[in-house]
């Protein structure tokens, strides 16, 4: 065994970076508490401080096989674009919590599940019980996955029983205005279409292929919603469905909701500072910039503007399909 896995088990400050399923190896690079914190994703963007290693999976998973002194894991799935790394930045503000932002295994591991890759489920339970690694002050961890992984939340829930879960989502018709007007929306909902359209598939929703750009996003939209009712109904109350409109409109009230159900003790003091904080005034993707809820409202009302024809026909392509299916109606 390296030198390096040895010290896995009691040292968060490694982290583990990616996954290589050919190589069947973990990169892990050192990161401290502060390059979690400033890190707004936990993939090649990530803030680290080098010590870059690979080291096989099966030395890993002898480090990590001894009862450990985890911390409660707890997991934040979302749709994409509906302010999930906000949500995390100011859970960050509670000072107890140890965020992680998407990481960048998760998305290998997930694709591997699709393909019914032997072994797997080892390889999975390796990265909960690394991600399970807390520091001294730590009091739960609280992964947000990608809105692409949010189909292995049951995975992920049934693996840690004790898990709970965020489900923040938007309105259809909010997450049609925020992803047409998004510079990149044709390459992520076009990435990320085949997949989701045979997760349709398996929650026994069938839906026509969608021919343009609005109708891949309001497939998009059903297809996360649908996930997440999903895990509603089969997790009951160990998971929290969350509108993000909500959350910035009652801010307070909500991240009262989310702490309680994290199990994190605040006071309703500490709560009103949460809710002051400056991340609401800034780009959590990107903190450098400024963006509030009322430059988001702003945007949001422009893009509505410019794509109103779209808006209306994905939303009448939703209710076409809702009025063939009894479970898609009870979503929309």
């Amino acid at each position: 065994m390296t030198t390096a896995a040895e010290h896995l088990a009691r040292d968060p400050a490694l982290y583990p970076m990616a996954f290589d399923l050919a190589r069947d190896a973990i990169l892990f690079l050192r990161m401290d508490e502060a390059g979690y914190r400033a890190s707004s994703f936990l993939d090649e963007r990530a803030v680290t401080q080098g010590g870059e290693q690979w080291i096989p999976h099966a030395d890993v998973a002898r480090a990590m096989a001894e009862p450990l002194a985890s911390k409660p894991l707890h997991f934040i799935f979302h749709m994409g674009h509906v302010g999930s790394t906000l949500l995390s930045r100011l859970l960050d503000e509670a000072g107890s919590l140890l965020s992680l932002r998407e990481p960048l295994p998760l998305r290998a591991l997930a694709e591997a599940v699709d393909s019914g890759l032997p072994g797997t489920d080892n390889r999975l339970e390796t990265m909960l019980r690394l991600w399970e690694r807390g520091f001294a002050d730590t009091r739960a961890v609280v992964l947000k996955a990608t809105s692409a992984t949010e189909r292995l939340g049951p995975t992920l829930l049934s693996m840690r029983p004790q898990a709970r879960a965020i489900l923040l989502n938007v309105s259809a018709e909010c997450f049609l205005a925020t992803i047409l007007a998004a510079s990149n929306s044709a390459v992520d909902l076009n990435a990320h279409g085949p997949e989701r359209m045979h997760r349709l598939g398996k929650l026994g929703i069938e839906v026509p292929r969608p021919t343009t750009l609005g109708e891949l996003a309001a497939m998009s939209w059903l297809s996360e919603r649908m996930t997440q009712g999903a895990l509603l109904r089969d997790f009951g109350d160990r998971i929290l469905s969350v509108d993000f409109d909500a959350l910035l409109q009652w801010t307070e009230r909500v991240l009262g909701l989310i702490l309680s159900h994290f199990a994190v003790p605040q006071t309703p003091e500490q709560i009103a500072r949460i809710a002051r904080s400056p991340a609401l005034t800034r780009y959590s993707k990107a903190p450098e910039h400024e963006y509030s809820p009322a430059r988001r409202k702003a945007l949001l009302d422009q893009a509505r503007a410019a794509y109103a024809g779209e808006i209306g026909a994905a939303l009448d392509w939703l209710r076409k399909i809702a009025l063939a299916s009894p479970a898609a109606t009870a979503i929309l």
